[in-house]
């Protein structure tokens, strides 16, 4: 009975439309339970999918032999909302996160138990190695991870992370956390603690279309920079600097033109000089500062990061919905 209520190994897998990789999803999570020798519970998150994925899986888990959780969300908070939500539900003494599209190997899980098991650390990274995506798109994320890296976090791995395993005690702080426009991931480097990186290659998409555009992926960098480096500011109060110090070279110019009558109407180059320099200067200023504010508005409102709607619960003796 024990066993049953506390499972050892918790795998958390957010879902948005992925019913084309229901199956194959499904096989692969019985595969790790039974490596596991059903120590495993499989802790699946649908974040507000517009396809049938809960159907799908509500239909699917009963007969699946998997000891699982399924939750509904009440609307698409996003993956690390979804992630979050399914960390809290998790029950076991470590715990990992997979994606539902399988384009990181499901061995990977297994590895970051081993890992944790040990004792010797705190929290597992999968690292990219390769990545068998197409062209554009690996262009585009290697850009995003240098920029990452380079103004958010500097000891994420050059190629990234998107998945990983935590112990019972880093599980517990991280989703303490509720601040609200926040980076999971930038939290875990943030947190510090002992740390192990597990390389992999990542494989090529089988079915569908991702759901993480570059909208997204724009908006989670800008969430990633505002909530853990005050780099903007600094990079404004170095504007400011220098634009003091470009106004003084130009003003020095406009009055040396004056006085040598090069310039026919008084006082007009300054004037647009000045007025389109720090014009844009200050629109810069107001987007940063604006942004600081609006994130530290959205946390003083102390609003439940996502909303489930429906729990179920199938493979162990407390199967019913809550």
């Amino acid at each position: 009975m024990q066993s049953v209520l506390n499972p050892r190994y918790s795998l958390v897998i957010p879902v948005y439309r992925n019913a084309e990789s229901i199956d194959e999803l499904l096989e692969a999570c019985g595969v790790l339970q039974a490596r596991l020798d059903g120590k495993l519970e499989t802790v699946f998150v649908v974040d507000g999918s517009p396809d049938d994925s809960y159907d799908l899986l509500s239909r699917k888990l009963p007969a699946s032999g998997l000891r699982s959780q399924l939750i509904l969300l009440s609307r698409n908070f996003g993956s690390f909302a979804a992630i979050r939500e399914g960390l809290v539900h998790c029950r076991g003494q470590f715990a990992a996160v997979m994606a539902a599209d399988l384009q990181e190997p499901p061995e990977l899980v297994i590895q970051f138990f081993e890992q944790l098991e040990q004792g010797d650390v705190d929290i597992t990274f999968g690292v990219r190695e390769a990545r068998n995506d197409p062209w554009m798109s690996s262009l585009f994320a290697s850009m995003f991870w240098w920029i990452y890296r380079r103004f958010v976090q500097r000891d994420v791995p050059v190629g990234g992370v998107d998945v990983f395993g935590v112990n019972r005690q880093f599980l517990d702080r991280v989703v303490a956390f509720g601040e609200a426009n926040g980076s999971l991931l930038g939290l875990l480097f943030w947190m510090g603690g002992r740390r192990a990186f597990v390389p992999y290659t990542r494989q090529e998409r089988r079915h569908g279309k991702s759901a993480w555009t570059f909208g997204k992926k724009f908006t989670y960098l800008l969430d990633s920079i505002f909530a853990f480096t005050d780099a903007p500011i600094r990079l404004l109060l170095a504007s400011g600097i220098a634009g003091v110090l470009l106004a003084l070279v130009l003003g020095g110019a406009v009055l040396a033109a004056r006085l040598l009558g090069l310039v026919e109407v008084p006082g007009y180059a300054g004037t647009m000089l000045a007025v389109l320099f720090f014009g844009g200067l200050n629109a810069l200023g107001l987007g940063l500062v604006g942004n600081y504010a609006w994130r530290a508005y959205e946390n003083t409102k102390r609003r439940p990061l996502s909303i489930p709607m429906l729990t179920k619960r199938f493979g162990e003796e407390e199967g019913r919905p809550e």
